[in-house]
């Protein structure tokens, strides 16, 4: 999170002051006010507020059908939620290796597909926009959905185009380590009506029928789901800084270019796919070995960090997928189904030697939309 105060604040205690905290309801309709907000800023069809990333990318998953028998490719290198999500799903996630911009490899993603591989999910981490026009032509080679996880990226884009809009579907994230949060929080994007009524069945799936008209118009049939609802006050706070992305996207690319400016001239930045469209939350700065960018940490000191060292967005601290317990009672355990049995990979023996090497070789910068260029040049002294 980076901007929060008293806009937030009002906003709150009008919904509460309602007394409707509930997501439906004849007071404020924070919800459905945030929803209309994110079809309009992010240009699709559809909106979906959410829980958390996790419930959009399971949501997602699930209202592009994926299930028993599938596949999914997801990079080594994010947090361990999205290959729980495919768990959830009940399909089979499949690691595939990163490239020199920290996002999954499209030339890895084509070595890893097989029959099964119904969709893959390009990682949109640290704000560095995946290569979606690889990715896409492999997607109309194969057949496979993009489902893309912009959970670290709100509102960025890939030439010109919000991340989360471009795939079949996009999952977002509003907890506190945010761009825009709302404690805890996420939303699913698509233009896919499909997509959309089977993931507003399945995120409330014991509600849905039973408060306001949320099935109006809705021809998918009912089933059992989960319970990903979201409540005003989360929203109400959403509903602000929704009207702040843009402004704190514009200061952090600002700062990025400011002090990529000063460092680039002695040090190397990682690649980026589309600069213009990073989030500029991150400065990636890539040396020969580990200890070289070790030294740098520490003449940097704080605010910055080895991707290497950040646990569970690394595949070899996924520990639930590399043991393979999907859940705790075996026969709902996807990685036990029959139908997927036969093909699960042995997590344990599997190794991605990009992933490891540049994480292990890279300082990761984190930049701040309210810096002045005195403090940046400060930041820049301590390591020139």
């Amino acid at each position: 999170m980076y901007r929060i105060g008293k806009e937030e604040i009002e906003e709150v205690a009008k919904v509460i002051e309602s007394k409707n905290l509930f997501k439906i309801n004849d007071a404020l309709h924070e919800t459905e006010i945030c929803e209309e907000m994110m079809r309009k800023q992010f240009n699709v069809k559809r909106s979906l507020l959410v829980t958390s990333g996790f419930a959009a990318l399971t949501s997602a998953l699930v209202g592009m059908g994926i299930g028993p028998g599938d596949e999914v490719i997801v990079p080594a290198y994010t947090y361990i939620a999205t290959a729980m999500a495919v768990v959830a799903a009940g399909a089979i996630p499949v690691i595939a290796d990163i490239d020199e911009t920290y996002t999954i490899d499209p030339c890895k993603i084509e070595e890893k597909i097989t029959p099964r591989t119904k969709a893959v999910i390009p990682v949109h981490i640290q704000g560095f926009p995946c290569d979606l026009d690889a990715i896409g032509k492999l997607a109309d080679k194969y057949g496979f959905q993009i489902l893309e996880d912009a959970c670290q990226a709100d509102g960025g884009s890939f030439h010109g185009r919000r991340l989360g809009t471009i795939g079949a579907a996009g999952a977002l994230s509003f907890n506190q380590f945010k761009i825009i949060s709302a404690g805890e929080g996420g939303a699913l994007l698509t233009d896919d009506d499909r997509i959309y009524e089977r993931a507003l069945i399945y995120h409330d799936a014991s509600a849905i029928a039973f408060f306001g008209n949320q099935l109006d118009g809705i021809s998918e049939p009912q089933f059992c789901g989960s319970e990903f609802r979201t409540n005003e006050i989360a929203a109400a706070v959403l509903h602000r800084q929704l009207e702040k992305l843009d402004g704190i996207l514009a200061d952090l690319r600002k700062n990025k270019a400011y002090l990529t400016g000063l460092l680039k001239k002695k040090y190397k930045i990682g690649a980026s796919n589309d600069l213009e469209g990073d989030c500029g939350t991150t400065l990636p700065v890539v040396f020969e070995n580990e200890a070289e960018a070790r030294a740098f940490a520490a003449k940097v000191g704080t605010g910055n960090y080895l991707p290497i060292d950040t646990g569970k967005h690394i595949y070899t601290h996924w520990t639930a997928i590399l043991e393979q317990r999907g859940a705790l009672h075996p026969l709902l355990d996807p990685f036990k189904f029959p139908v997927n049995a036969p093909f699960v990979p042995d997590y344990k023996s599997q190794v991605f030697p990009v992933t490891l090497d540049l994480l292990a070789r890279t300082d990761f910068l984190l930049v701040s939309p309210d810096w002045t260029e005195e403090q940046m040049q400060k930041i820049a002294y301590t390591v020139l």
